[in-house]
């Protein structure tokens, strides 16, 4: 019996039947991406924006975005404190099966079809939960680059933690549409 799927295959299966709602898309992905976050996007442009890719991802996958508050009281902590308490927090989001990956400037950097190749083998690997991470302004404690079980990397350029939300957001859409054979991509 194989178990892998090709989810362009499937995806055409959907097209075909005009299936597109949520229940029907979570019976064929079961895997969920969670983007965890430091700190919450007070831009209302950006916040409108990463919405419409959240609504637009439910179609493909469960994606949720979970913000982690922002430290109090980081006047009196050094950069390595102020990492290990952000890096505790990132920590208690995470269940033992999940699967952690960082968005850090020193990961792999991807094409978009290279991007949405990988979402397609973890889906076939059978993960239930696929969490991307940003970090505060210091970057990641030591506990979780040990607990990290891979980094990517948006691009060689800085990007403030708002804008890497919405830009991650977009190329998880980008990478569900190349699966899905739809024409958002053009590469």
């Amino acid at each position: 019996m194989n178990l892998f799927v090709n989810f362009k295959d499937v995806w055409h299966y959907i097209l075909v039947f005009d299936a597109w709602d949520l229940e029907f898309a979570n019976y064929i992905c079961h895997m969920t991406i969670k983007l965890l976050a430091i700190g919450k996007t007070d831009s209302k442009p950006l916040q409108q924006l990463i919405s419409e890719y959240k609504n637009r991802l439910k179609h493909y996958v469960r994606f949720e975005l979970e913000t982690i508050p922002d430290m109090k009281n980081v006047k009196n902590l050094s950069e390595v404190q102020q990492k290990e308490k952000e890096g505790e927090h990132i920590l208690k989001k995470l269940s033992p099966t999940d699967i952690l990956i960082l968005l850090d400037e020193n990961g792999k950097h991807f094409s978009s079809i290279d991007f949405s190749k990988y979402f397609q083998k973890k889906m076939n690997s059978g993960i239930k939960q696929l969490v991307f991470v940003i970090g505060g302004p210091y970057g990641f404690s030591d506990a979780v680059y040990e607990k990290a079980q891979g980094k990517v990397s948006l691009s060689k350029m800085t990007f403030s933690h708002q804008m890497v939300r919405l830009f991650f957001a977009e190329q998880v859409y980008r990478a569900f549409t190349i699966l899905a054979n739809e024409p958002y991509h053009h590469g």
